[in-house]
């Protein structure tokens, strides 16, 4: 049949343009969507891409520090490395990739149809995309200060004055401030739209108390994009008045304050962790009680300690500022602040912990990647705690147990977790499972990897050394501990490589899946694997928080959880 579309009537159905027209068929249809699910997929792979740059970007760093006096990088390029890596982890992997499951997952979870509002829901996923392409650009247009194309050089945090114009003459900075501006303006977007879906658009009978502790997770992260990313945008505008309109906002010589850029940034940069972290409990939620066999314990504690986190998260930013002189009052604030929101947080431990105590566990991939998950988030948690104490702080601020600490929640936390949803949720998705025995390498190594790097790595920051250090001299404790975390790094490499080839084969040769491989108890598996585009023919009906187990259970439904 011929195609109305003009973009099609120009090509001319032959054996030989048929492939052709085919291709640009499937491509205008992805770029032109408003369909969540697509646009959730968009946000994963395009979130995928960027994670293997930035492992990339590690690895050439660890390459850098594994030897004392190692000149295998150049000290600028070392930090445009460094300032690369961090940008593009946390704006352009963390927050897309989350999102994209958040996209996909809720309408499904809740019975809806769509977002509630889809072009706004495409328009957030392109200017986001933008964001990350217009950062990566700065390698050809933003000339450095020896007149060449550079990445910015200031750290994902990029303290003043540091981006002041005398300190960073070209335009990399620029593009480093436009670049999250239009992540920031993007991830609003998709917040409006997950709060909005949640509030508005559930089935009948999915009152609040019934929704799944996913649903509720992702209200609370939309509620704290919200909330923090203004403050970002805000100081985004002003550093480009400072750099380009002569304002003083952060130019200490002018009357300026350069801790009022921290400020800024620390409001956003700290609930960013719960931003980030609270996706990675939805997951865990989700997966631990299906392969423990047993509901979720506890869900209204649960439920009221991610409303918790999401209160206290945004009084605790200046701990990461106990070094600037806050003084006795503004330090003990936030150091009672940084160990109130642990309290949340140990609820969630223990309700996990307690669901799966006495469960008919089944180790699946999904399952060993959230058990990983609840020990390497419980010793982040507690080097937490020790960093929240501020004399500890005032030690340590600077070194790379900082580092350590951080990684373990971004990496030994959130990017745990998001293996075991890939694992779950492939199914849903493609209708095959992914291969088990690739994935349990993937597991292996991975998390021996992981902690080969970042169990060592909290030692030579211990003993002093700074971070964001380009190379250092020999016999200063540092060298077969730095040698282990480099070897630890690309272990971890390898063991992802692994996790892409088994996404990519298990497409076209994993085993068929079926709507429901998993024998699971929420909406989402009540429908063909892959969905189909009105995800729902009839819109569902829930009487309990488990409606899947009501309908494969009917002699013995699910009211006792009400």
């Amino acid at each position: 049949m011929a195609n109305a579309n003009p973009v099609w009537e120009a090509i001319d159905e032959t054996p030989t343009t048929r492939p052709r027209r085919l291709v640009l068929e499937v491509v205008h249809d992805w770029v032109t969507t408003v369909d969540h699910k697509k646009i959730g997929l968009m946000y994963i792979a395009y979130a995928l891409i960027f994670l293997v740059i930035a492992g990339i970007e590690a690895m050439l760093i660890r390459i850098q520090l594994a030897v004392p006096n190692n000149h295998f990088v150049s000290p600028q390029v070392f930090n445009r490395l460094f300032t690369m890596h961090g940008t593009t982890m946390v704006f352009f992997v963390g927050m897309p990739i989350l999102f994209g499951f958040g996209n996909y997952l809720v309408p499904l979870m809740i019975g809806a149809r769509d977002m509630a509002f889809p072009r706004l829901n495409a328009f957030s996923f392109w200017i986001s995309a933008f964001g990350g392409i217009l950062l990566y650009f700065s390698y050809i247009g933003g000339s450095g200060l020896y007149g060449a194309g550079s990445a910015p050089d200031i750290g994902w945090f990029a303290y003043a004055p540091l981006t002041a114009k005398v300190f960073s003459p070209g335009h990399s900075t620029d593009y480093w401030t436009l670049a999250v501006f239009l992540s920031g303006i993007g991830s609003v977007g998709t917040a409006l739209n997950i709060v909005t879906t949640t509030l508005c658009l559930r089935c009948k009978g999915m009152k609040l108390s019934r929704m799944p502790l996913l649903v509720w997770l992702y209200l609370v992260q939309g509620g704290l994009v919200f909330v923090a990313v203004g403050p970002l945008t805000a100081a985004q505008i002003m550093l480009l008045l400072d750099r380009y309109l002569g304002s003083h906002f952060f130019d200490t010589q002018a009357g300026g304050s350069a801790v009022l850029w921290m400020h800024f940034f620390w409001i956003f940069g700290h609930p960013e962790v719960y931003v980030l972290v609270l996706p990675a409990f939805a997951f865990v939620n989700e997966i631990v009680p299906v392969f423990s066999r047993k509901a979720i314990f506890g869900y209204p504690a649960m439920v009221a300690a991610s409303v918790g986190i999401g209160f206290i998260s945004l009084s605790v930013w200046a701990h990461h500022m106990f070094t600037v002189g806050l003084g006795a009052a503004g330090n003990t604030f936030f150091v009672f602040a940084t160990m109130v929101i642990s309290v949340p947080t140990g609820i969630k431990i223990f309700n996990w912990l307690a669901t799966i105590w006495g469960g008919k566990i089944i180790f699946a991939v999904p399952m060993m990647f959230c058990v990983a998950f609840l020990f390497q988030f419980l010793i982040a948690g507690l080097t937490g705690i020790m960093l929240s104490a501020a004399p500890f702080d005032w030690q340590l601020s600077a070194s790379y147990f900082v580092i350590a600490h951080f990684h373990y929640v971004l990496v030994g936390a959130i990017l745990t977790a998001l293996f075991g949803a890939f694992y779950y949720w492939y199914p849903k998705v493609t209708g095959r499972m992914m291969n088990e025995t690739l994935g349990k390498w993937h597991f292996w190594l991975f998390i021996i990897g992981f902690h080969l790097t970042f169990d060592f790595m909290h030692i030579p920051g211990l003993l002093g050394m700074p971070r964001r250090i380009y190379t250092y001299e020999a016999g200063r404790g540092w060298d077969n501990l730095n040698l282990i975390v480099s070897i630890g790094g690309f272990v971890q490499a390898i063991g992802i490589l692994i996790f892409v080839y088994n996404l990519i084969r298990s497409r076209t040769q994993g085993d068929i899946a079926g709507h429901d491989p998993w024998d699971a108890w929420t909406l989402e598996w009540a429908v063909p694997s892959p969905p189909p585009s009105y995800n729902f023919a009839v819109e569902p009906t829930v009487n309990s928080r488990r409606p899947l187990w009501d309908l494969k259970h009917p002699e013995d439904p699910d009211s006792d959880y009400e």
